[in-house]
This record gives structure tokens, sequence and C-alpha cells, in this order.
């Protein structure tokens, strides 16, 4: 017998425990080369665990339990081959072939049923899903037909299932229970889940947070998106959003009030030359915040591609730790969910974060005349032992600024708004 020890990968330095999300095969069962055989957390991330080669699998660590880095947490008996199971799938479909056995009866009764209603077929994807898909639609008890695959061949897969449920689109067994029934369920929160909270609460407990409060009028910034978003995205492949301009009004921004984008580093206070802005990005699995390196030196368009991509890793809990890591300021985006006024928490070591919010019209003042215009509030919430109050009121007067007259955003130009767009 030749056993394969299965350890638990690293996820990234300093962390030396995870918790076994859950067992993706059962104990016994054998495996192929690479198969993802279980979801781990840790306290940045969700990993997927694969076996090294196939054969039959004995687990060593139970669904729930934490677990160190480097320990075995289940072995694979090599001399036991999948093919068994291929060589009993490739005679059941002979015996379908023939009409004989349980699946021969199956082929029949489903060629009944077609000529019955030729017009009824399987929806795309509904026949295949990735192990991991199989699972997460089995315990949130969604059937495979009303998710879209998105893999190879109209594969489902975890991302496609996550997306359904992040979609508002919930399961009916999700709601079992609702309306008076007095139960209650418990359900052990993540290792993801428990270290965001315990570093917003240190945050809260060990910074000088304040918050700063101003109002954006958006019909600048409207204007040029509605009149270049047919050509940005035919000459860049990607949509012109919102996120990309306070990007780049962030980084000019950051350009004249340095400390905005500073840390400590206990008594000293350590200045960057670069802008590195985490991006917050809500993924089924709690709050991402992957970070777009250098964005003072990207045009909208490598700004927003940047964006998409990482925001299609968070959803698919595919972010490394590395595209997490090393941010020096934050932007966070409530408004997609309908939120009017926050105070966001700062992201530590950083020393502040803006909290964009909803585009509503609103009356406003302008040359004497009260007129309805497309208004955001916006917020910056900083950490006074760095940057003082005059220092966070014109970091946002700036950004407002830019963000009304996005010419200031660009150096000359006949079209400075199309000198923006890249085009």
């Amino acid at each position: 017998m030749a056993n394969i020890e299965i350890k638990v990968p690293s996820p990234g330095e300093s962390i030396s425990e995870v918790r076994i999300a859950q067992w993706l095969v059962a104990d016994g069962d054998v495996v192929k080369k690479d198969q993802v055989i279980a979801e781990i957390d840790s306290d940045k991330a969700t990993l997927e665990l694969s076996a090294e080669e196939g054969g039959r699998i004995s687990l060593l660590a139970k669904a729930d339990e934490t677990v160190n880095v480097g320990d075995v947490v289940a072995k694979i008996d090599t001399s036991v081959k999948p093919q068994k199971e291929e060589k009993k799938q490739v005679k059941e479909e002979k015996g379908a072939k023939d009409g004989q056995g349980e699946k021969g009866k199956e082929v029949k009764e489903e060629k009944k049923e077609k000529k019955e209603s030729p017009k009824t077929a399987e929806p795309v994807g509904a026949a295949h899903a990735t192990p991991v898909a199989k699972a997460v639609m089995a315990e949130k008890g969604i059937s495979s037909d009303k998710v879209k695959g998105t893999g190879p061949n109209g594969r489902i897969t975890r991302g496609d299932v996550e997306a359904y449920i992040a979609g508002g689109i919930t399961a009916p067994t999700l709601m079992n229970g609702w309306g008076g029934t007095r139960e209650s369920t418990t359900t052990k929160m993540s290792t993801l889940r428990k270290t965001i909270g315990d570093r917003l609460v240190s945050v809260k407990n060990e910074t000088a947070m304040l918050t700063t409060f101003n109002e954006v009028d958006m019909s600048a910034v409207m204007a040029v998106r509605n009149k270049y978003k047919d050509k940005f995205k035919e000459k860049h492949g990607v949509s012109l959003g919102f996120m990309s301009f306070f990007t780049k009004a962030v980084t000019e921004a950051l350009r004249l009030f340095p400390n905005v984008n500073a840390q400590l580093d206990g008594e000293n206070i350590v200045n960057f030359d670069y802008a590195d802005i985490g991006i917050a990005v809500s993924s089924p699995r709690g709050l991402m915040v992957p970070v777009i390196r250098n964005a003072e030196q990207m045009s909208l368009a490598e700004i927003e591609g940047t964006i998409r991509e990482l925001a299609t890793k968070a959803r698919d809990a595919k972010l490394t730790i590395a595209e997490m890591t090393g941010g020096t300021f934050t932007i966070t985006n409530g408004g997609v969910f309908g939120s009017m006024l926050s105070t966001p928490i700062i992201n530590p070591p950083q020393s502040a974060i803006l909290g964009m919010h909803n585009i509503v019209d609103r009356p406003i003042a302008v040359d004497g005349q009260v007129v309805i215009r497309p208004v955001m509030y916006v917020a910056l919430s900083y950490d006074h032992r760095i940057v003082d109050g005059k220092e966070s009121v014109s970091f946002l007067y700036k950004v407002k600024e830019m963000l009304e007259d996005p010419a200031k955003m660009v150096l000359g130009g006949k079209d400075p708004g199309a000198v923006l767009a890249g085009l």
C-alpha cells in the first residue's frame, strides 16, 4: 500500500492555522489526481485543497476543525486506482445502450419522455458542474437549472453559484421556516469573518478616527460618461464606470495631501511615493479589499480593467494574499446597495478611507437658483493621529472639485473629456 499524505498548505505569511470549512468528498471515496477535495478557511481567504494523486482517500480531520499549517489532514491509498470507477461507468453506459441495468432503464424512460415532450430540453450546464459548485448547490438547495454556467462548455463553477446567491435570487429552501416558527439556527463564524471583525474592532479602539463629509454634483462626470461610454467600451473592452473617475480623483488629491496616503509605524510616519488603492468588494464570503498597484499611473481604462479582473477573482474566491495586501488608501462604495450616507471604517494600517454613496436627484443652489442635480454624498474617515482636520477637509474638497470639473484631472487638450477617457 502506497499512501500519499495531504498536508495543509500555507495560505500566506504569518498564517499558522486554518479551518476545514467543508470536505467535498467522503471518507473512503476514490478520488482523481488534482480533484478538489476540501475548502479551507484562513483569516484572509478561502482556498481549495486538491488531491495530489488518485486513489482511495482517508480523512484524518473533521469538517469545521481548526488545524495547523503543515498538518496531515488526509491520506490517499494510490494502490486503488480511480480507473475502476471509470470502468464501472463505461459498463453502465454500455448497459444503457443495450437497454440493460438500472441506467438502461433510465435511458429508456428518458427516451420515452423525449418522445412525449420533444420541445423540452435540459438547460445548458444543468448536467455538469464542478464538484465545488455541486456541493454548494446541494448545501443551499439550489437547482442547477437556475444557475447559468460560465465555464467551458457551459460548466457551472462555484463562482456562478455564488454570483446567483449574491444577486439576491435566493433558493426557496433558504427561506424555509421563515414566518413565526420560533426556531433558530447557530452557525460558526468563518475564520475570515472573525478576522475582519477583530480588525475592525481594533481600528475603533486603537485609532483616533474621525469622519468628514461633503457632497458632489455628479452632472459633469455623468455627462462625460454618457458621451463616451460606447466608444470607450468599443476601444478598451471595458465599461466606463464611476469608480475609475473616483480613483483618478483620489490619486491626484493624494499627491497634494501625502499624509492621507501615509501610515504609522510605531512613532514614525511612513509616506509613499505611489498610490496603491484598495477597492472594497462585497463577495459571497465577506468583504474583500483587492489592491490596484500604482493607480496614480493608470488611465481610466486600465483602472476599469483592473477593477473588473480583481472583482471577478473576489467573486470566484481566487484572490491571492498578495493581491489583498499593501494598500495605501481604500475606496468603498456603499451606494451600489442604496446607502445614502455612512462613516466607513479605516482599513489598517492605512490612515484614511473614502466612502461613496448613491446618486440621488436633489435640489441645490446654483448661481442663486434652486436646481435639481444628481448629487452624491461622500465621506472621508481618517486617523487624526496622522491627518489633521485641515488636510482631511481639503483633501475631500479637492476630490469634489475634480469630479465636478473632470478637466482638472487632465493637463490641457481641446476636449478634456475625451483625453480623460483615453479616446
